[in-house]
């Protein structure tokens, strides 16, 4: 078993906004980084994950290494989306995080999520790329949303600091398949488990644990039986909005209205009143 400390650097620019991923770049990414998370962790136990963005004014490191989900998830949840990305700043503050790791026997790797265009020069990467492969950093790297710009710059990066197939690139284009499925099949992932534990953290239904099947047995299936879990807690959950909803304009109908008896009783009540005020006359 690998053992490994991985900063996982999302990108946060205005571009994660597009929905040409289910259900937006943002989203897909999430989910995504809560996949490689359980992966990572499942394959040691003494594996630890952080979590980076690199859009805004800037990177900001969103969550140390560790080994706490809630930690990691806690960090997305307190992320936003704007400005552009800082490809070479998010990735060199990521090493940074990572030679602070407490277990220095950990190997060093990021994971980067690129769906922006690269601001920087070929050139700016070659450099990077060097730098990253001498302080012995891994790097796997997932192009998507804005594949047709980034590719050529990309795949020169990871030839360059690409060390005994160390590091890895995955282009995923728009299309029925998730991003953390092409991911969850690519090289990024194929040296570990993708079984085991709940995988409902970001968005998810509870996950598809060994409660119901071995992922291993049959990935494929485990990753379908997943998104229709999913799929199954939104509709639940837009059933259960409506009916909140229609519940509570009823109640607002009913307090509206004026009960007829009690009407009838005021009525009455008045009639009474008259009658005495006349033989008081």
């Amino acid at each position: 078993m690998v053992l490994e400390a991985t900063m996982i650097a999302i990108d946060t620019s205005e571009y994660m906004r597009n929905g040409d991923y289910l259900t937006s770049r943002f989203e897909a990414q999430l989910t995504a980084t809560e996949f490689i998370f359980q992966n990572k962790v499942n394959s040691n136990p003494e594996n630890t994950v952080g979590l980076l963005a690199y859009g805004g004014n800037g990177p900001q490191v969103l969550s140390t290494l560790t080994t706490d989900f809630g930690k990691i998830l806690s960090g997305a949840h307190d992320t936003k989306i704007s400005g552009e990305n800082h490809f070479s700043s998010g990735i060199q503050v990521a090493a940074l995080a990572l030679k602070h790791r407490q277990n220095k026997v950990q190997q060093q790797r990021i994971i980067v999520f690129v769906g922006s265009p690269l601001q920087e020069s070929e050139k700016e990467l070659e450099k990077l790329a060097k730098k990253m492969k001498k302080n012995n950093v891994a790097i796997d790297i997932i192009n998507f949303g804005e594949e047709t710009i980034n590719t050529v710059k990309l795949e020169k990066f990871n030839s360059i600091i690409n060390n005994h197939d160390n590091s890895h690139i995955v282009t995923v284009s728009p299309g029925p398949r998730l991003l953390y499925e092409a991911i969850a099949s690519s090289p990024i992932l194929s040296g570990f488990e993708s079984g085991g534990g709940d995988f409902g953290g970001f968005g998810g239904s509870g996950g598809f644990g060994g409660d119901l099947m071995d992922p291993n047995m049959d990935p494929d299936l485990a990753l379908a039986l997943r998104l229709s879990l999913e799929e199954e807690k939104s509709r639940q959950e837009r059933d259960a909005a409506e009916k909140a909803k229609k519940e509570s304009e009823l109640t607002l109908i009913d307090e509206g209205k004026e009960d007829p008896d009690k009407n009838e009783e005021k009525k009455d009540e008045k009639k009474d009143d008259d009658v005495k005020m006349e033989d008081a006359n």
